[in-house]
């Protein structure tokens, strides 16, 4: 078996006492995107959130975590966020912003704390799953949790 290395948002939750659990999956196929990881994992893609990041009109960066069956609404986004207006934050800016890849970005531990916002059909699932900061890796956690971990809120954003 594969050895598994802690993540920096494991590292984090561990710190805060904060029960979580793990998985791992296949990422070789080069198939990363959250749909996939659902089917991959077994899981309901109503329970796997991905982690997007966005510009809001003020130049602030938001982060927002949402069912990976849906899309963003940005005008909901902009209005949780109090922005004018919200866009997507480039691909080739998120690294550098993050610390995290597309594919591997979670909602705990980036490089700076950006403001963030769960979608509120989390409040439907007992455990949700979101990257745990790695290509290959899931975090499950109980939605207020993550709200905890992740110094997030509840919003309708999608």
């Amino acid at each position: 078996m594969k050895k598994f290395n802690k993540t920096n948002a494991m590292r984090i939750l561990d710190s805060m006492n904060t029960e979580y659990d793990y998985m791992t999956y296949e990422c070789d196929d080069g198939h990363i995107d959250g749909v996939s990881v659902a089917h991959k994992t077994g899981q309901n893609p109503e329970a796997v959130f991905k982690t997007l990041v966005a510009l809001g009109h003020s130049s602030e960066l938001y982060v927002f975590c949402i069912p990976v069956e849906y899309e963003l609404d940005l005008k909901k986004a902009a209005k949780a966020s109090k922005e004018k207006n919200i866009e997507m934050l480039p691909l080739k800016e998120l690294t550098k912003n993050t610390g995290y890849v597309r594919g591997g970005c979670s909602p705990i531990g980036m490089k700076k704390h950006y403001k963030t916002f769960v979608d509120e059909s989390a409040l439907l699932q007992e455990k949700i799953l979101v990257s745990a900061g790695a290509i290959g890796s899931q975090i499950i956690i109980r939605p207020d949790d993550l709200i905890k971990a992740a110094e997030a809120e509840y919003a309708d954003i999608i």
